[in-house]
């Protein structure tokens, strides 16, 4: 190689320190010495020369060496910022392990230090909800001349368990993004999270003057929605074939926003949606080891929220699209929030709740704000489902109350952290006497019980949603359908072997990143005979193929 070409050859425009800083063409240690030279990298790195391998080793190695799990995270997040190849090599190796630490309950440590723990934007793009005229050039400048198929976008009203924390939140679509590329292989290059910072009604962090967000309240819903409906139009119209996931918006916001905007264009919520789409799953492998049929349960929801609600809409729509009328459906469903079983006589009930109000005749004699076991006698539900974050209320009382009448009774604590737990699988296990179908929105240890060991499937959105993902961007779909969350529920079925003593009713996240393209497939499939893609039926795997990504080095 002579000197003109040693002093001037690029990787993409960089060299020397400008490359080794740029984390999406930094190779560290892997860059061959072949490279080292033409990039003027020479004595800019150890001299030996490593494998993605050995490197994935060393820096995983160096992750578990920290006790706590915040540092984990911290060194993860550093790893992020200086080698985006390793990053997801580690993270999609030992995903299981590290989804906890890259995305919650570990995530939610650093919202709340966001402030004090700041270093890097970390490639973000933050909106002012008060300035919409700077949507277009902040959306410009953040892509960096960048085709974007999926973009997470956050208000962080409602960060699941710790609330509304304003700029902060925008650590959870970083988080959720990170779970896409390594569970589902979305290319993270053409991944954009967004914070829009429509300010916060937490008085700490507005009279915080280190407080990095603006430090106002909230502002009024006719400018909010004027904002998303200029974001959203924005976003879609300088990104033709994105896919936008609404992630921890406000419960009125939440519905209001994915009912509006789901009409036109490819949109999700996955606290509404994808928490649904998973209960979907966990019940239907759990019908499948009771040997029941969907039809004939009565449903309680335990936490009448955005996420709660949600749930409940996806599987009535599946009773429905089993054979039952909406009204029909709509009478196997009971709602409870802080004050009781939610009843036609009761104030404040929302537009999400009142499909599913039932009237105070059916209870005449069920006191007014009944406690969960008393409401349980009187509504008599096969399946309980938390989603509250009211620690404990799945007590003993309850589950042998469900247990007295439901010889399988499916019992979901889906709040997480483990401190907001409706209740713990081995309670639950032991109080039912190994009777009670259980998924868990913690991760929990199998359950030993009269020389049984039960599985506990997570109630982790995650388990879907990626593939889901997947699945729209493989298919070019237009819209994201009830048909399709149906199917992408349904292809994990056939994942757990429900003959088993002890089976879960969900899938280990284990093997994520291999049903997610079962669930893309599933996906796909069914866009196809909805008239929503224009793949081949015989090209579905040749579809997700071309958009998946790998974590691996491209050869110079």
């Amino acid at each position: 190689m002579n000197d003109t070409t040693q002093n001037e050859a690029t990787l993409h425009g960089k060299r020397g320190k400008d490359l080794l800083a740029d984390p999406v063409l930094n190779k560290g240690t892997a860059f061959t010495q072949e490279e080292r030279e033409k990039y003027g990298l020479v004595g800019m790195l150890p001299p030996s020369v490593q494998t993605l391998d050995q490197q994935a080793e060393r820096a995983y190695a160096d992750c578990e060496s920290y006790t706590r799990l915040i540092d984990k995270r911290h060194f993860l997040m550093r790893l992020f910022q200086t080698n985006r190849t390793l990053f997801y090599r580690v993270l999609t190796d030992h995903l299981a392990v590290l989804m906890p630490i890259v995305y919650n309950p570990t995530v939610a440590i650093d919202i709340e230090n966001y402030t004090t723990n700041y270093v890097d934007p970390q490639e973000m793009c933050f909106l002012d909800a008060r300035k919409p005229e700077m949507i277009e050039p902040a959306l410009t400048a953040a892509a960096a001349g960048r085709d974007i198929d999926l973009i997470v976008v956050t208000d962080s009203e409602a960060i699941l368990g710790i609330g509304d924390w304003g700029t902060n939140g925008g650590e959870i679509a970083i988080g959720k993004l990170m779970v896409y590329t390594a569970g589902a292989g979305i290319d993270p290059n053409r991944t954009l999270a967004v914070v829009v910072d429509a300010g916060t009604n937490r008085d700490e962090l507005r009279e915080d003057p280190l407080y990095l967000g603006v430090p106002e309240k909230r502002i009024d819903d006719d400018a909010y929605y004027a904002f998303m409906d200029k974001f959203v139009n924005t976003v879609e119209e300088k990104f033709p074939h994105l896919y936008l996931h609404f992630e921890d918006f406000g419960r009125s916001h939440a519905d209001t926003l994915l009912k509006k905007y789901q009409k036109d264009h490819p949109v999700f919520n996955d606290d509404i949606e994808g928490t649904g789409i998973v209960t979907l799953a966990g019940i239907s492998c759990g019908l499948k080891i009771s040997g029941q049929k969907l039809t004939d349960q009565r449903y309680l929801c335990f936490g009448a929220g955005s996420a709660g609600c949600g749930v409940v809409d996806r599987i009535a729509q599946e009773m429905v699209d089993q054979g039952l009328t909406r009204e029909e459906a709509n009478k196997h469903f009971y709602l409870m929030n802080s004050r009781g079983l939610i009843l036609d006589d009761m104030d404040n009930i929302s537009d999400a709740q009142r499909p599913y109000v039932h009237p105070r005749s059916e209870f005449p004699d069920l006191p007014k704000g009944a406690d969960l076991a008393t409401t349980v006698a009187a509504v008599r539900p096969t399946i309980l489902v938390g989603t509250s974050t009211v620690f404990g209320a799945f007590n003993q009382k309850v589950v042998e109350e469900m247990t007295s009448y439901c010889d399988r009774p499916m019992i979901f604590p889906m709040s997480n952290p483990t401190s907001k737990a409706e209740g713990t699988a081995a309670d639950i296990i032991k109080w039912s006497k190994g009777h009670a179908l259980v998924a868990t929105g913690v991760t929990s240890d199998p359950v030993e019980y009269n020389g049984v060991t039960y599985q506990i499937g997570q109630s982790n959105n995650a388990l879907v949603y990626p593939g889901l993902g997947l699945g729209v961007l493989a298919s070019g779909a237009r819209h994201v359908t009830s048909g399709m969350a149906s199917a992408a529920a349904h292809s994990l079925n056939g994942i757990v072997d429900t003959t088993a003593p002890g089976a879960p009713v969900l899938p280990s996240l284990d093997l994520l990143t291999e049903f997610s393209q079962k669930v893309a497939h599933a996906v796909v499939e069914e866009a196809i005979k909805e008239g929503e893609s224009d793949v081949s039926p015989d090209k579905i795997d040749e579809a997700i193929a071309k958009v998946y990504w790998q974590p691996e080095y491209p050869e110079d």
